[in-house]
Parts: structure tokens; C-alpha cells; sequence
């Protein structure tokens, strides 16, 4: 596990640029990277362990993506001097790429603006540098083969207005609410219906959808049946604070519109 001081690189952004992520952006000798203590109150956050555990899911994300989290999200020891005379501190940071400040900010708390602002800015910039990284086309060597790629590019212009118009109502419908496997937490979604997850989950116990039951870990909880997981409504994860591991429940974009769908019968009813 390597350690740096808080100073040993210094931000490689623009103090004018108009990102606040520009301009925490650091760079060393193997390129740009992001220090979690700087991007914490950018995400919204206040307390480090909440937005250490954000980390830690994006590290399992990571990881599951068929990537090396220690690559993109490496957990550090960091030595902060303070401007007073008190005594160094040493203090838990994490040094983030791109990808893996990017992967921060999709699990992090989905209701706060702060997150969905450092996604969109990590998702454009990701895309640029990898269009930046494509390499330019050759030019076409006479007015013929000019003509045959123009109209490709018309052509290919055109097919992708016709995708992004197909894709658009599905992209953002449930995409702030939405963590690095694509699903949505229950939390989120009672927040929308304005009531505590656990009467919605009640709710959705008397509808048939839920039922009581006893979690393999001993506590008492209230989990999607079976059917309503082959079906592709809901996923059930094994997560873990640290201490105690615990069965969490998630609904896909297509049981999301299914609980707003029948909560709407209901109110209609």
C-alpha cells in the first residue's frame, strides 16, 4: 500500500476553468488522477466514512466489470501538515482515475445533485478522451472517394439521429437514480411515491409482489418473490457495512415502472 502527502502533486486544472473537477485534477508521472479527500465535497458529502462507503461499492463495481479496483481507485495513507505547529496526521485517502472517479459518482447517493453533476462531467470527459484517442481517418485521395465518404457520414449521422431518438425517453428516465449495475435503490423510489420504503415494501407485501421473510444473515425483512426476480423486476444483493453483511434489495428500470404503474392504480382506485 503506497503512501503520498497531501501536497506531492499539485492540481493540474485551470483555477478559471468553469468545472470545480478541473480544477481538483492532479497529475504525476502516470497521468491524471483524482484525491478522494478533494472530490468529497464536490459528490455533497460531509461525512468521510459516507463517502468512504461509496468508494468501496465503486471498488466492488470495479471489480465486477472485470477491471482491477487497486488500478483505478487504490486505497492510500495519506500524511496531512497542518499550517499550524500541531503535529502531522495521518489520515486514510484513495487515489482515483478517471474511470474510478467516475465509478465513485455513480454509487454515490443518487438524490444529491452534487452526485448527478460529477456524472455527467465524468461521462462527457470520459467520452472525449476516448474519441481524442481515436486516430484520424486517412484523407480521401480524389474527388470520387470524397463523395463515397461523405455520404457514408451522412448515412452514419443519420442512422445514429434515428438511435438517440429510439434510446433518449430510456436514458433518462431512471438514469439519476441508477448505480453501476444499472439498478435502483428502493429508498429512491419510495422517495418519489413520498413514503418510507418500509410502508412501500408493506405495500408491496399485501400486492402479492413482496412477501415476509427471514434473511440467511437472521434479520426479519421484506424481499421481492422469487418469480419477481427471474422476471427481471428486481435483483437482491449481499452488501456489508464492514462488520455485518446484509441481503438489499433493487428494482431494474423495468420494475421501477412497474411499482409506479400499479402505485398509480392504486391511488386511482
Amino acid at each position: 500500500m503506497d503512501q503520498f502527502h497531501s501536497n506531492a502533486s499539485i492540481p493540474a486544472g485551470d483555477s478559471g476553468g468553469s468545472s470545480p473537477f478541473d480544477q481538483i485534477r492532479r497529475e504525476d508521472e502516470h497521468g491524471e488522477w483524482w484525491s478522494a479527500r478533494d472530490l468529497q465535497p464536490l459528490l455533497g458529502y460531509i461525512g468521510w466514512e459516507d463517502f468512504r462507503n461509496s468508494i468501496e461499492r465503486a471498488r466492488v463495481a470495479i471489480e465486477n466489470s472485470g477491471q482491477t479496483s487497486d488500478l483505478h481507485a487504490s486505497e492510500r495513507p495519506e500524511v496531512v501538515r497542518p499550517r499550524s505547529n500541531a503535529a502531522a496526521v495521518r489520515r486514510l485517502n484513495y487515489k482515483l482515475t478517471r474511470y474510478g472517479a467516475y465509478m465513485v459518482a455513480m454509487n454515490g447517493d443518487p438524490r444529491k445533485p452534487e452526485v448527478a453533476a460529477a456524472q455527467t462531467y465524468f461521462a462527457v470527459q470520459t467520452r472525449k478522451a476516448e474519441t481524442a484517442a481515436v486516430a484520424a481517418p486517412a484523407l480521401p485521395q480524389d474527388y470520387e472517394e470524397a463523395l463515397v465518404a461523405l455520404l457514408d457520414k451522412v448515412r452514419e449521422n443519420k442512422a445514429l439521429d434515428a438511435e438517440n431518438k429510439v434510446l433518449a425517453p430510456k436514458a433518462t428516465k431512471w438514469d439519476q437514480f441508477m448505480n453501476a449495475e444499472g439498478l435502483i435503490g428502493m429508498t429512491a423510489i419510495a422517495d418519489m411515491l413520498d413514503m418510507p420504503v418500509t410502508g412501500m415494501t408493506n405495500w408491496l407485501v399485501d400486492l402479492g409482489v413482496y412477501r415476509k421473510q427471514r434473511s440467511k444473515f437472521g434479520s426479519n425483512q421484506n424481499m421481492p418473490r422469487r418469480m419477481y426476480q427471474t422476471s427481471g423486476y428486481f435483483a437482491v444483493k449481499v452488501e456489508s457495512n464492514g462488520k455485518v453483511s446484509y441481503e438489499v434489495a433493487y428494482a431494474t428500470p423495468e420494475g421501477a415502472d412497474f411499482v409506479v404503474e400499479q402505485w398509480a392504480k392504486r391511488s386511482a382506485a
